[in-house]
C-alpha cells in the first residue's frame, strides 16, 4: 500500500460525540489562542485542556475586555474563548467590535450564562460557538477544535431547542423582544448600576439610556426594577 504524502496526511482526534470522530485536518501553523476571563483558575484549567488536546498552540490570556483589546492589536489569533461576565466589560459590544475588527477571529463563548438565552444572542452577532462552563471536558475539546477547523459549534441541547422554535410562532421568553442594545442596558440595570453608570459603560448620552429604560419597562410590561429582578428570575437570566 503506498505511503499517504505529508500533504495528505491528517491527524484524528478521538473524542466522545455521540460516538462520531471529529477528523481535524493538520496542518504545521501554529494556533494562536487568547483565553479571557476574570479568574485565573478558569484560565489555567482551560489552558491544561488545550495543551492536552492541540499540538502546536500558543496561548496568551486576558482579565477583562480592555486587556483583549490591548491583546489583540499587539498579536494576531486565530481563537478568543471569551467570558462574558468580567468585569468593566461589555460582552456584546466587545463580541461585534472585534469579530468587525478582525474579520478572521473566531469567539467560542465560554460562561455560566443560560445557555438557551444568551447563546442565540451571541451567536446572531457572529460568535462562532457557545459554551457553559459546567460542560465535560470532551465536549469543551470537541467545540474548540471544531471551531478552530473552520466551523461552528453549539450544543445538542441548544440545537433541540433552537430547531423546536422553528414550530412555535410566539415566543415565550419577554427579553427575547428586547433589542441588542436594550438588553445591554438590561443586563447594566440587573448589576444596579445608574443611569450614569450605564452611559459611561455603554458609551451613551444619560438620554438615551433613560429612553432604552422606558421602552424595556413597556416592552417587558413592568414598572419598576424590582420586576425587572423578579422577572430575570422567573427566566433564569441571572
Amino acid at each position: 500500500m503506498a505511503r499517504k504524502t505529508p500533504e495528505k496526511r491528517c491527524r484524528l482526534h478521538y473524542q466522545y460525540k455521540q460516538y462520531r470522530l471529529y477528523l481535524v485536518p493538520y496542518t504545521k501553523k501554529m494556533q494562536n489562542i487568547l483565553i479571557a476571563d476574570d479568574h485565573s483558575i478558569v484560565r489555567a484549567g482551560l489552558k491544561l485542556l488545550i495543551n492536552s488536546s492541540i499540538r502546536d498552540v500558543s496561548i496568551d490570556e486576558a482579565e477583562d475586555g480592555e486587556a483583549v483589546i490591548k491583546k489583540m492589536k499587539s498579536a494576531s489569533f486565530d481563537l478568543l474563548i471569551l467570558d462574558i461576565n468580567m468585569p468593566h466589560t461589555e460582552s456584546f459590544s466587545l463580541t461585534a467590535y472585534l469579530l468587525k475588527e478582525y474579520p478572521g477571529l473566531k469567539i467560542i463563548i465560554f460562561t455560566m450564562n443560560q445557555e438557551v438565552f444568551f447563546a442565540k444572542r451571541f451567536l446572531k452577532i457572529g460568535a462562532h460557538g457557545y459554551l457553559n462552563k459546567y460542560s465535560k471536558e470532551a465536549e469543551i475539546k470537541y467545540a474548540i477544535q471544531k471551531v478552530l477547523s473552520g466551523k461552528r459549534y453549539i450544543s445538542d441541547n441548544l440545537a433541540e431547542i433552537l430547531s423546536g422554535e422553528l414550530t412555535r410562532k410566539k415566543k415565550d421568553n419577554p427579553f427575547e423582544d428586547l433589542s441588542d442594545r436594550e438588553f445591554e442596558v438590561v443586563l447594566q440595570m440587573l448589576k444596579g448600576s445608574s443611569v450614569s453608570e450605564i452611559a459611561n459603560t455603554l458609551s451613551l448620552h444619560k438620554s438615551t439610556v433613560g429612553t432604552h429604560k422606558t421602552r424595556i419597562l413597556d416592552k417587558l410590561k413592568i414598572s419598576n426594577t424590582v420586576e425587572l429582578i423578579n422577572l430575570a428570575r422567573l427566566y433564569e437570566i441571572i
